[in-house]
């Protein structure tokens, strides 16, 4: 029977060119499989937004997880890494597994797994059940704000849940949702990096082509969104365009600005990532010659690992 092949992680800022090099890569180690690690290009209805792939790209090899759940559904990074981790197994027996995204949080939860969250308490339940969805978003506000700002406060499943498991740790349920299971695994995971100034002229130059391409449009026909979903740059400050509130130039800017800091921030969560090998992109090397470069690290692991 044969053997089960190890995932390959790519990952990098928005803008430093993931598709394009994971689609050499595809060429590369074929057969490949590639397996969507970003918290947006998940929804269907974002593609423009997200810059998923396009309908040409996914010809080349299959793409899962890409337009998966719909705008409404709420996916956080426990619910994201589950659906990968079952998707990962699936297509190793198969094919390389091409683990591609820029969302560290998510992929940290893949590769690292979430520290398990107590199971529920049937008296702790039992008193939570008898509040008002009012009285539980209260509480949970008080005991885990950040959290609170991060869950659609009207599903009380969702606030009931995360609630209990503050009343039973003593400790935020952000907090413990973000502490991780290995703290060192040794994985194949790549980090494209590219200087700061070229990352913002490559975001500068892809948020003027994603208007180009109709995300106006895309937003306008996307109707209601979850929480989480809702979080996806752009999303807000478009739908200010199309309420007139926010002039078509500024929208541009600002969503130019905020695409920026994001990738700021992205730099910042994976340079502390020390299981992924950083790998310095120039500004003038072809894709292919990215893929032949981290094709060479994942086939110099030790068969083993």
């Amino acid at each position: 029977m044969k053997s089960p092949l190890p995932p390959l992680y790519l990952a990098g800022q928005t803008g430093s060119g993931k598709t394009a090099i994971a689609l050499a890569l595809a060429r590369q180690l074929a057969p490949v499989e590639i397996i969507n690690a970003d918290a947006f290009q998940i929804y269907r209805g974002l593609e423009i937004l997200s810059a998923a792939p396009s309908e040409e790209d996914r010809t080349t090899c299959p793409h899962h997880l890409f337009g998966k759940l719909a705008a409404t559904a709420e996916c956080d990074a426990a619910s994201f890494a589950r659906l990968a981790k079952e998707k990962i197994a699936e297509v190793s027996s198969r094919a390389l597994p091409l683990v591609v995204g820029g969302s560290g949080l998510y992929l940290k939860a893949i590769t690292h797994g979430l520290a398990p969250t107590p199971k529920g308490d049937p008296t702790v339940r039992r008193e939570l059940e008898s509040l008002s969805l009012n009285q539980l978003v209260e509480r949970y506000r008080t005991l885990d704000p950040e959290g609170a700002a991060r869950t659609n406060l009207l599903n009380r499943r969702y606030v009931t849940r995360n609630l209990e498991i503050c009343l039973l740790t003593g400790t935020p349920a952000s907090q413990l949702k973000s502490e991780w299971a290995e703290n060192a695994p040794v994985i194949r995971a790549v980090y494209l990096h590219r200087e700061r100034d070229e990352v913002n002229d490559r975001i500068n130059r892809r948020t003027l082509t994603m208007f180009e391409n109709g995300v106006v449009s895309e937003i306008a026909a996307l109707g209601e969104v979850s929480t989480t979903a809702e979080r996806a740059i752009g999303l807000r400050e478009i739908r200010s365009h199309l309420d007139g509130s926010l002039r078509l130039p500024d929208c541009i800017e600002v969503i130019r600005q905020m695409t920026r800091q994001y990738a700021k921030r992205q730099a910042s969560w994976f340079r502390r990532e020390t299981a992924f090998h950083r790998l310095e992109v120039p500004p003038d090397e072809a894709p292919a010659a990215t893929a032949v470069r981290i094709a060479a690290f994942y086939k110099g692991f030790p068969s083993t690992v």
